[in-house]
C-alpha cells in the first residue's frame, strides 16, 4: 500500500524528532530523528510504501541504538553487555542492538579485552582488592570468562602483593584478641577480598613482623568451620 505524507511535525517531547502523517491515517504513521528525515527527504507530498516505512523505521531503530549508547559511553567505558542492558532498558532489543555493538566494536569505541585489562589494573591500584574479586567484578559486567581471567592473570603478582600488605597491616590495627586469633581473621579479611592464598599467607606474616608480634610457626586457620 502506499501513502502521502500530508504533514510533518516536530515531535514536542524529542524536539530532534518528526512525526510523520500521511493523508490516509488521522495520527502520526512513525516518527524518525531528523538526520533520516533529510536523508530521506520524507517531506510533505512525498509518495512512500509499506515497504519504505518498514526500512525507515528499521533504519531508526539502528540510529537510535547507536545514539544512546554513544550517550552511554559518555560518563565512562562500558563492556558489550553493559550497553546491551542499557538499551533493553530503553526498550531497544534484537537487531538494532546488535548493530550498535558491533558499530561500536569496528570503531574502537568498545573492547571488551582493553576494558578488562585497565579495568583490572585500575582496580587492583585503587580498591584494594585481589585478583579474584576483580576477576568475579568484570564477569559481573559482562565480561566473557576467558577475557576476565586473562586480564586477572595479566596483573602485577609485586602490586597485588603490595596492596595486600597494605590492607593487611591496615586490618591488623583493629584486631583484638590472642595473635592465632587475630592472624585467623585477619587470613579470612583478605581471602574475602580476592587475594590469592599464597598472598594472603604472606600479608599476614608482614603484617605481624611490622608489629613485632611473634608468630608461633603454627598454619593460620584460614576459614571457619
Amino acid at each position: 500500500m502506499s501513502y502521502t505524507i500530508r504533514s510533518v511535525e516536530q515531535d514536542r517531547k524529542q524536539r530532534r524528532r518528526y512525526l510523520i502523517y500521511v493523508d490516509q491515517a488521522e495520527d502520526s504513521m512513525f516518527s524518525v530523528h531528523e538526520d533520516l528525515l533529510i536523508r530521506h527527504r520524507l517531506f510533505k507530498g512525498l509518495e512512500i510504501t509499506d515497504q519504505m516505512i518498514e526500512d525507515i523505521v528499521a533504519e531508526d531503530d539502528r540510529y537510535r541504538a547507536y545514539a544512546l549508547a554513544i550517550y552511554y559511553l559518555g560518563a565512562r567505558p562500558r563492556t558489550a553487555k553493559e550497553i546491551e542492558r542499557y538499551l533493553l532498558r530503553k526498550e531497544l532489543e534484537g537487531e538494532p542492538i546488535a548493530y550498535a555493538i558491533e558499530r561500536l566494536q569496528q570503531e574502537r569505541l568498545v573492547d571488551d579485552v582493553d576494558y578488562a585489562k585497565r579495568f583490572a589494573e585500575s582496580r587492583l591500584r585503587s580498591s584494594g582488592k585481589g585478583r579474584l574479586y576483580i576477576q568475579q567484578e568484570l564477569k559481573m559486567r559482562g565480561v566473557d570468562k576467558h577475557t576476565a581471567d586473562q586480564a586477572a592473570a595479566g596483573l602485577s603478582k609485586e602490586t597485588e602483593q603490595a596492596a595486600a600488605d597494605q590492607a593487611a597491616m591496615k586490618r591488623w590495627r583493629s584486631l583484638s584478641g590472642e595473635t592465632y586469633e587475630k592472624r585467623r581473621k585477619l587470613a579470612q579479611f583478605l581471602l574475602r577480598r580476592g587475594y590469592p592464598m599464597e598472598v594472603s599467607m604472606a600479608a599476614v606474616k608482614r603484617a605481624m613482623a611490622q608489629s613485632n608480634e611473634q608468630d608461633d610457626g603454627e598454619d593460620v586457620v584460614w576459614l571457619d568451620n
